[in-house]
C-alpha cells in the first residue's frame, strides 16, 4: 500500500466510519503530535479522537499528496453536531508503513459564501 493509500484508508476508516479498532495497522505507539489539544501517542491519539467523533464529524477529501515520507491531506470538514464546516490541512510523516508524526492547520467555522475575492474556500 502507499503512503496515499495508507492516508485514504485511515480516513475513510477512523474518521468517516468511527471506527478506532485498528489503530494498530495505521499508527506507530509513539506517533508524535504537533497539534496543541492532542497528546502524543496512539493513546494520546485515541482519547483525542474519541472526543472528536463525538461531535460527528465527516471528512470531504480534496487532495491528498505524497512527496517521500509526508502526506498532506486537504479536507472539508464538517461537524454533524452543528453543522460548522472548517478547512483543514493535516500533513503526516509515514514511518514503516504507519503514520509517525501529525501537524495540522484549521480554518474553524468558515463561510464560504462571503469571501472577498468570491471565491469558494474550497
Amino acid at each position: 500500500m502507499t503512503n496515499k493509500e495508507l492516508i485514504l484508508k485511515f480516513y475513510e476508516e477512523v474518521f468517516n466510519n468511527k471506527d478506532l479498532s485498528n489503530l494498530d495497522e495505521y499508527m506507530l505507539d509513539s506517533y508524535r503530535q504537533h497539534n496543541p489539544t492532542a497528546p502524543d501517542g496512539k493513546a494520546g491519539f485515541r482519547a483525542f479522537a474519541e472526543r472528536f467523533l463525538a461531535l460527528d464529524p465527516h471528512m470531504d477529501i480534496l487532495k491528498v499528496v505524497a512527496e517521500e515520507d509526508l502526506v498532506v491531506v486537504f479536507f472539508k470538514c464538517t461537524i454533524g453536531a452543528n453543522g460548522t464546516i472548517n478547512k483543514v490541512f493535516d500533513m503526516y510523516r509515514i514511518e514503516d508503513g504507519k503514520l509517525a508524526e501529525h501537524w495540522d492547520c484549521v480554518m474553524h467555522d468558515i463561510d464560504d459564501e462571503h469571501t472577498v475575492s468570491g471565491n469558494s474556500q474550497f
